[in-house]
């Protein structure tokens, strides 16, 4: 049996421990007395008087985070869903009234977002929606200041964190931008196969450029050796005739040798016996001669004027 002069000192001991209580860090507690509104605790031990004070709710003073999902239509009439991230918190000279004004910030904060969201939204076309994410973000947090300011709750920042269409119009979308690219990649394929036509006909150009050089080159040599065979011939005794069709019938077997050597060649020398170089020589002095009669008979005869008058 505990002697009875130890009782009252228990009993005092068991009163003082019920009025002891912790508070932990970053959260403060409304204490009331006889139900009415007493003091604000801060972090640490305190102590309350049992059976008449009370703990009426603890109040967090983190910055805290709420998100939100809103559906809602567009300008071009496309349903999107939108994600939209509170964070806010509550200042410890503001817990009076943030605990006894607002029963359920939680509600009232999402009602406010609803509001403004449904109301910032539908004026925008779907890719303003995307563009203008933040213009949203500012538009929640300058009416949530306004209106949760008077309840002791400070808004930190607001973000529209996603941004989901309907699937059909995603499906969508993606079908145009990827029309899109393929037109970009055609549009580079063309200027590129462009490029290298131009280039190929500017080889060409270059290449028969060069090539009627080299030919003209080459007659402008042969022309030169000719002449020089001819001199060499004119000193030995013969004349510029027969030094001109020795060179021709030269030639000739010179082609006739190279048609040989050449086993799978598909060129015909017609006529090919050796009288026809004396031939081709003929042939060409008289043309040459003809030519030159027709031109000198040309610049004897009188010009005349469309009227037939002598100029």
């Amino acid at each position: 049996m505990i002697p009875s002069i130890f009782v009252p000192i228990i009993l005092a001991l068991v009163i003082i421990s019920m009025g002891l209580f912790t508070v932990k860090q970053a959260t403060a507690v409304i204490v009331q007395r006889l139900g009415k509104f007493h003091s604000i605790r801060q972090a640490g031990l305190q102590f309350k008087i049992p059976l008449i004070d009370t703990v009426a709710g603890r109040v967090n003073l983190k910055i805290q985070q709420l998100d939100v999902n809103v559906e809602t239509k567009t300008l071009d009439n496309v349903f999107v869903r939108i994600k939209v991230s509170v964070q806010f918190r509550i200042p410890p000279e503001n817990v009076f009234d943030a605990f006894y004004k607002l029963q359920n910030p939680g509600e009232q904060i999402t009602a406010y977002i609803f509001d403004t969201v449904r109301a910032e939204v539908p004026k925008m076309k779907l890719d303003d929606v995307f563009v203008r994410k933040d213009d949203i973000a500012i538009a929640i947090r300058r009416e949530l200041e306004e209106a949760m300011n008077e309840y002791g709750y400070n808004i930190v920042k607001a973000l529209v964190t996603d941004i989901d269409p309907d699937e059909d119009v995603k499906r969508s979308m993606n079908h145009i931008n990827a029309a899109e690219r393929k037109k970009l990649a055609a549009e580079y394929e063309g200027e590129a196969e462009r490029i290298r036509i131009v280039a190929k006909a500017r080889a060409e150009a270059e290449s028969k450029r060069l090539q009627g050089q080299g030919i003209a080159d080459q007659r402008r040599e042969i022309a030169k050796g000719l002449e020089e065979s001819v001199d060499i011939l004119n000193n030995v005794g013969i004349n510029s005739q027969e030094a001109s069709a020795l060179i021709v019938v030269t030639q000739h077997y010179d082609t006739l040798q190279s048609l040989g050597e050449n086993g799978r060649s598909s060129l015909i020398l017609l006529p090919n016996t050796p009288s026809s170089g004396s031939d081709m020589l003929t042939q060409m002095v008289t043309s040459f001669a003809a030519s030159q009669q027709l031109g000198e008979q040309m610049k004897a005869a009188p010009e005349e004027t469309t009227n037939g008058k002598k100029k």
